[in-house]
């Protein structure tokens, strides 16, 4: 997985990422919008749309963001 939405966007549910992905890899869940790491191609684009800064590299969490990195992989197993 490349990126991953943090949970500042359960709280907003901005959706502006949603409109800027090449490859619509990004979909809405329950509480948040979550990256599909088996159809993401790493442009970027989606960290750059997000308002709330929200999207990350997985390779730049932190210890206390990493359950985001599960919860992503959970939503789409």
């Amino acid at each position: 997985m490349a990126f991953v939405i943090l949970e500042p966007c359960g709280n907003e549910k901005a959706a502006e990422c949603t409109q800027i992905c090449p490859v619509d890899c990004i979909e809405e869940g329950p509480d948040q919008f979550f990256i599909d790491p088996n159809i993401c191609i790493d442009c970027g684009a989606c960290v750059a749309a997000c308002p709330i800064n929200a999207i990350v590299d997985e390779h730049d969490l932190t210890p206390d963001q990493e359950e985001q990195l599960e919860k992503a992989e959970n939503f789409f197993a």
